[in-house]
């Protein structure tokens, strides 16, 4: 029965993801329905859009984990610096310019905008080849988070998982385009939302409520961290100069990643770009703020970090909870890497085709054609992405795990 909840949840979660795909075909018909959704996409698509490309499950098992283990529940701190400076500072600052300028110079992409606005082909070039080299190993990281919990709801080979995964994603993308992605991903961002609330009240129920979970948490000692009693629970944490690094890098790294800045070019006004703005910082309140806030309650669980890694914090946390509440974790986490799978991809395909192929190695290109480079492009890099996670998960090649954090 336990089983039977937790596919049929994944099967009503994949079929629905589909069929927006196939419903979003007649908006992926030209270059720019496909890749900017006809740049008439409202203010609450675009900001679950911008949201659930920030947030994946590198951050809700990986980045969670490991620095609520580190910083406690001031991990929290991450995720309201998420909200100000990744969201809402950044729409601010980069929203309405982004949107002014790419439709003046009918940018599609952030090397086209380069190339109009600075007069240089050298410089389209060039971060047309930054962002395919960078991209790739860094959609491949976004598989990390799945291993641990498919294990543990489903005992599936991690292999099969990725590849179920990237199959499904590409069917919708290379249907239904940006449009596709938008839909989906406001779709994915309510199911993380409603799936952290509920995992966060879960949580601390089992640990005799919040203010319960706060005292045992303040009663937790790690004289390699800190001698300083009760800094777990501390409003600040053990390290608070270290604390303000991780706000700072988690925040304003996403400031020149494509796949992000993307999402301005495609939205419909310049009201709509004050709308997102809030909408897209609450999302960051509560997305990576309850990511990080639950995390800071990790060491109340038996978790052999030394051994497992901090990848095995939030699993264990998550372990004993309901049925019903694991597949909607398990739904979460899919939810959060297909939503930001699917916009790398389209970003590295549409950037290599438009910027790179185009007007370079092939000298004309009608739409149609291009289209489909494009379509074939999204194959070719989920396919290296599934490579590279398989090798970095079965293997010890270093030199993965050093290029995903290079990108």
């Amino acid at each position: 029965m336990d089983l039977f909840i937790k596919l049929g949840m994944l099967v009503v979660f994949f079929g629905v993801t589909i069929a927006i795909g196939l419903y979003c075909r007649r908006h992926s018909t030209d270059v720019n329905g496909f890749v900017l959704g006809g740049r008439s996409v409202g203010p609450w698509l675009t900001a679950f859009a911008y949201g659930t490309s920030y947030f994946s499950a590198v951050v809700f098992v990986g980045y969670a984990g490991q620095f609520g283990w580190k910083y406690g529940i001031a991990a929290t701190w991450a995720g309201i610096g998420n909200a100000l400076l990744g969201s809402l500072l950044a729409w601010a600052v980069l929203g309405r310019r982004t949107r002014v300028m790419t439709q003046h110079l009918d940018s599609a992409t952030m090397p086209q905008f380069f190339e109009a606005r600075f007069n240089s082909k050298a410089l389209k070039l060039a971060a047309s080849a930054i962002i395919f080299i960078f991209l790739i190993p860094y959609t491949a990281s976004l598989y990390n988070g799945l291993s641990r919990l498919f294990g543990m709801a489903f005992d599936i080979d991690y292999s099969i998982c990725v590849i179920v995964m990237a199959v499904l994603t590409a069917i919708y993308v290379i249907a239904g385009g940006y449009m596709a992605t938008a839909i989906n991903d406001f779709i994915q961002g309510i199911i993380m939302i409603g799936g952290i609330v509920a995992v966060i009240a879960a949580v601390l129920k089992g640990q005799g409520g919040f203010l319960e979970a706060l005292d045992k948490l303040g009663q937790v000692s790690d004289p390699a961290t800190s001698t300083t009693p009760g800094v777990f629970a501390s409003f600040f944490g053990p390290d608070p100069a270290n604390l303000v690094g991780v706000v700072i890098l988690t925040s304003l790294g996403t400031w020149g990643l494509p796949q992000m800045v993307q999402k301005f070019y495609a939205i419909k006004s310049e009201q709509a770009i004050n709308k997102g703005m809030i909408i897209s910082t609450i999302f960051a309140a509560v997305v990576a703020g309850g990511c990080y806030f639950l995390g800071g309650f990790g060491r109340l669980f038996d978790v052999d970090v030394a051994n497992q890694g901090f990848d095995a914090v939030i699993p264990t946390m998550i372990s004993g909870l309901p049925t019903v509440l694991i597949a909607v974790v398990i739904v979460l986490v899919l939810a959060a890497s297909m939503s930001t799978l699917s916009s790398l991809v389209l970003t590295s395909s549409s950037t290599l085709t438009l910027d790179f192929i185009k007007g370079t190695l092939v000298k004309k290109m009608d739409e149609k054609k291009q289209l489909l480079v494009m379509r074939a492009l999204i194959v070719v890099f989920i396919a290296i992405s599934v490579v590279l996670a398989i090798l970095q998960y079965k293997s010890s090649v270093t030199f993965i795990a050093q290029l995903m954090g290079v990108s």
